[in-house]
């Protein structure tokens, strides 16, 4: 299976974290369903252009979530995700993406009008690309 995984070689965060936070993704999003076999942490690895440790620590991780189950001598699948937790990670990731946000423009000086603004701009530009087809 392949994992549409993004790294960004030129990013600040560790390459550990960008995994993470996609396949957490994708896996709470519901782009990688219940139950699916994840490939083996060298295939992972391989595939990603980095340490068999970085996709180790990942995995690991994410089991600890309870987002995925290691079966010995069968594999990592991906676990059963509930509603709650669907909508808490989506309401959590929106939020911290906002307060990034916020403090970008808090950084350049925006006033709380401006930023409302531009808000409210980029969502209606983004709702009106989907509505279109453009997406």
């Amino acid at each position: 299976m392949r994992i549409p995984i993004q790294i960004n070689e030129h990013s600040a965060e560790p390459l550990y974290h960008q995994i993470e936070t996609q396949l957490r993704s994708l896996i709470i999003s519901g782009q990688i369903e219940e139950g699916t076999l994840l490939p083996s942490i060298r295939e992972f690895a391989g595939s990603l252009n980095c340490s068999v440790i970085t996709v180790r620590r990942v995995y690991q991780d994410l089991e600890g979530e309870g987002l995925l189950r290691t079966r010995q001598g069968t594999g990592t699948f991906v676990a059963g995700v509930g509603d709650q937790t669907r909508e808490k990670f989506k309401r959590e990731t929106v939020v911290e993406a906002l307060e990034a946000a916020v403090e970008t423009g808090l950084s350049v000086h925006c006033s709380e009008e401006e930023i409302t603004s531009i808000f409210k701009g980029i969502v209606k530009h983004k709702y009106h690309q989907l509505k279109d087809g453009e997406a």
